[in-house]
């Protein structure tokens, strides 16, 4: 029997070259179990989100929209700036929300983390974020959270360090669990309640 593979759709929550996310977010590339396929979603080239423009999206916004709504799951990787969610990353969520009624977020099934230097990690962008998906009716992996303090986390080889690899192989196989379950929930036999 082989397993069936999930297409998903990475979102790096930073632009920033050195981007401690980015990383995080290629040594998930490296760590997914074969049932995954990651690939990433890209943000930076997405005009901002106007309203006028909602009946005539730039090329780029219907590319980026059709992408995640072509995707089985997906994954944010975002740092915290000023206690929330990228203003980089609410566009692009924006951008695939629109028009009203159209949104390629919905029913999607997401993982979220991400790396911080900060003592608390990423916490509150992530509470964010689940806030902003849970109304565009994504469905968020509840457990387990990962809230990364950058310390001394990633070796010479830009992986995770042992302890701290284990930890994230532990997340993402997590999420290849918890997608396959939601999967066959929404494609399975339907159930009757009594």
């Amino acid at each position: 029997m082989t397993l069936e593979t999930y297409q998903i759709a990475v979102l790096i929550g930073s632009l920033r070259k050195e981007s401690l996310n980015r990383k995080l977010a290629e040594a998930l590339y490296r760590l997914a179990p074969s049932n995954l396929t990651l690939t990433e979603a890209a943000i930076g080239d997405l005009p901002l989100y106007n309203q006028d423009y909602d009946d005539h999206q730039a090329n780029s916004v219907k590319q980026f929209k059709a992408q995640i709504a072509k995707a089985d799951g997906l994954i944010f990787v975002t740092p915290e700036y000023n206690h929330s969610v990228p203003g980089v990353l609410k566009n692009a969520i924006d951008h695939a929300s629109r028009p009203y009624g159209k949104s390629a977020w919905t029913g999607k099934s997401a993982g979220i983390l991400g790396i911080s230097p900060a003592p608390t990690g990423t916490s509150m962008s992530q509470m964010h974020l689940r806030n902003i998906m849970a109304a565009l009716s994504a469905d968020i992996m509840p457990q387990p959270d990962v809230f990364i303090q950058d310390d001394d986390f990633f070796g010479p080889d830009n992986m995770p360090r042992e302890t701290k690899r284990d930890m994230l192989q532990k997340w993402v196989n997590s999420y290849a669990k918890w997608i396959t379950c939601q999967e066959s929930r929404t494609t399975g036999p339907e159930i009757l309640l009594e």
